[in-house]
């Protein structure tokens, strides 16, 4: 097994005798070899199982020749359009093109095409026509059968089709493409594997097609939204490798796009010998005159210590990717990973963070999981958690406690979500504890994404009330210790069941608090979650109830910036959102207003209304001012008046 990069020229191959690889990996990232990184798992996982993998990133996709660089695979083509969605990693949720791309080289965008999975795939097939392609990472995984796009705003095939690829392997993928590449090694032709979990694939016989669930075709989907939320239900429902079955859908011509059930969880073993793997844990050098790769450093000094998330929540896609068993490394593979950190020319003591989907999730929810799969219509957390489930922190305390004793290790922060009511459905609260004194680098980010409980039922999250008594002890155990600590609550606007009377709500909320959020997230719809679903249909797939669903872009002008009233840009969207929502009593001078009124100025004898861009006009200065409301000062007021 070679400890460099993997081959990604002709140079490459030949410094290393190959004279043609098993597998060309096409990818629309820069390659990055670092765990972090879909592309360097499944390639190090092919070459530790005896496979020779070269990479070929970014192909100039207007060149049919640019896909021939590396040559003709022995047994496929590779394809992944990176670790993002190629169209949220082009376009902003207002449809805006972005100016930077962080997983290319220099942070330049335009390295890669719009749909690029697609696009990639019928570059291949236009050169070599019988080579199978295996598709692969978050966009392929998550436009696996028909589905909304919202760049498009149209209803979609699946992937598999329009990319004209062999097959799916959907999900995190480790155990899919080592069966894959087996079963092509002994000779099986691509059109004959059909019986590997974790894969989709296409066919038109529909006799070998053994104990189906057929789901409504594509263009009766296509005709009637409602039953493209039917749709989504049952194949929400079968995301479990214990209880998934294998689902159909058919499409005109008699082809039928086939999803067998997830591959199994990973155990602790299999996962520590994927992240022992001999990655680089960086950019290939080729990146470094541009400038390298700027994605490398979000996670250069984090630890992975988990994957999976039964949070639930309905604008996140986990459930469909990596599942809703929560699958961990163990202590021993985590340590050693943090001595590699600790060894780095540019370490400065700080591990920035130790974690997954969710931080603090270390093993399943309950005992059951493993051995039954999740329950197909309960959420573990949501509405409230579950009786049955396992809320305790000791393990991942335990671990971090071992990593703040390693040498070299100043400080070790935990900067991927945490559940917050998992957190309190926790007894003991040592955990919560030592995360207020050594886990926190001055802010706590959290995501309670709203206020109004209407809104939350929609999103999967808790009641504002959980997130209150959150807010009360965090503040309490920071006074314990002494320390200044803040809370940066992450908030969206425009979610599915949100009106402009739950943003106002939230802008009240906001008032109260004398707090405004630097940045807020307006809902973005991206395949295969339940909240796209209830975007694109009005309907929640749960129980079919009808959803209200802001699509007008000027109203979610008005809900974003209600989020932000104090914003002065922001004036003039304010005030009309305060008068569609009838809610005219918080423009004024009293305390409880959100904006004050336009003043009128005489000119030429007419009196006309000022142009006001700002917020309500300043006193004059008395040189006895209140301090300005910074998140730091408002918990001092807080604390202030309860006292």
């Amino acid at each position: 097994m070679n400890n460099g990069f993997l081959p990604i020229c002709r140079q490459d191959m030949e410094e290393r005798n190959i004279e043609q690889f098993d597998f060309v990996y096409i990818i629309g990232d820069a390659y990055v070899d670092h765990p972090s990184f879909g592309h360097a798992v499944i390639s190090r996982v092919l070459e530790a199982h005896g496979y020779s993998v070269g990479i070929l990133s970014q192909p100039d996709w207007k060149d049919d020749k640019s896909i021939t660089l590396l040559g003709r695979p022995r047994l496929a083509f590779l394809v992944s359009g990176g670790n993002m969605d190629s169209m949220v990693n082009h376009y902003s949720v207002s449809k805006k093109r972005r100016s930077t791309d962080a997983y290319s080289p220099g942070g330049k965008s335009g390295k890669r095409p719009d749909y690029a999975t697609v696009v990639y795939g019928n570059l291949i097939r236009r050169t070599y026509r019988d080579v199978p392609i295996i598709i692969g990472g978050i966009e392929a995984s998550l436009r696996r059968m028909a589905h909304y796009d919202y760049w498009s705003d149209k209803f979609k095939r699946s992937i598999l089709l329009d990319s004209q690829a062999d097959i799916i392997s959907y999900g995190m993928g480790e155990k899919s493409i080592v069966e894959l590449a087996d079963a092509l090694d002994s000779g099986i032709a691509v059109s004959d594997i059909t019986f590997i979990q974790g894969t989709v694939y296409k066919t038109k016989r529909r006799e070998n097609i053994y104990d189906g669930l057929w789901l409504p075709d594509y263009d009766t989907m296509k005709a009637n939204p409602a039953k493209y939320a039917e749709s989504f239900a049952i194949q929400y429902e079968n995301t479990d490798p214990f209880t998934g079955r294998v689902l159909v859908e058919e499409y005109a011509g008699g082809v039928c796009v086939v999803q067998n059930p997830p591959q199994p969880p990973l155990s602790t073993a299999e996962m520590d010998e994927i992240y022992a793997l001999p990655y680089m844990r960086t950019y290939h050098p080729s990146y470094e005159q541009e400038g390298g790769v700027p994605a490398i450093s979000e996670i250069k000094f984090s630890l992975i210590s988990n994957r999976g998330c039964f949070g639930g929540c309905s604008f996140c896609a986990l459930t469909f990717h990596q599942g809703r068993i929560v699958q961990t490394r163990s202590h021993e593979s985590i340590l050693a990973e943090a001595v590699l950190l600790t060894k780095d020319k540019d370490f400065k003591g700080y591990i920035h963070d130790v974690g997954g989907p969710t931080a603090n999730f270390r093993h399943p929810s309950c005992e059951k999981q493993l051995k039954s799969g999740v329950c197909k219509n309960k959420q573990c957390l949501f509405p409230s958690p579950c009786k049955n489930i396992r809320a305790e922190h000791a393990d991942y305390l335990s671990l971090l406690r071992k990593l703040r004793k390693l040498p070299g290790v100043k400080k070790v922060f935990i900067r991927s979500g945490i559940r917050f009511d998992y957190l309190l459905a926790d007894a003991d609260d040592s955990f919560f504890r030592e995360l207020v004194q050594f886990h926190v680098s001055g802010q706590l980010k959290v995501a309670p994404e709203h206020i109004s409980d209407k809104v939350l039922k929609r999103m999967g999250k808790p009641e504002n009330a959980v997130y209150g008594r959150f807010v009360e002890k965090y503040r309490h155990l920071n006074e314990q210790f002494g320390l200044k600590q803040y809370l940066v609550p992450y908030l969206m606007s425009s979610h599915p069941g949100s009106t402009l009377k739950e943003a106002v709500e939230l802008a009240e909320y906001l008032r109260d608090l004398g707090y405004m959020p630097e940045q807020v997230q307006d809902f973005y719809p991206t395949p295969s979650t339940i909240s796209t679903v209830m975007y694109y249909t009005g309907i929640d797939p749960r129980d079919m109830s009808q959803v209200y669903v802001c699509r007008n872009p000027h109203e979610k002008a008005m809900q974003r910036a209600l989020i932000q009233y104090r914003n002065p840009k922001n004036y003039d969207l304010v005030c009309e959102a305060l008068h569609a929502a009838k809610r005219e009593d918080l423009i004024g001078f009293g305390k409880q207003c959100l904006v004050r009124p336009r003043k009128t100025v005489q000119k030429d004898g007419i009196q006309r209304k000022e142009k006001r861009n700002n917020t309500p006009q300043k006193p004059e200065k008395t040189g006895r001012e209140k301090p300005k409301k910074t998140i730091r000062n408002i918990h001092k007021k807080k604390r202030k008046v309860e006292s």
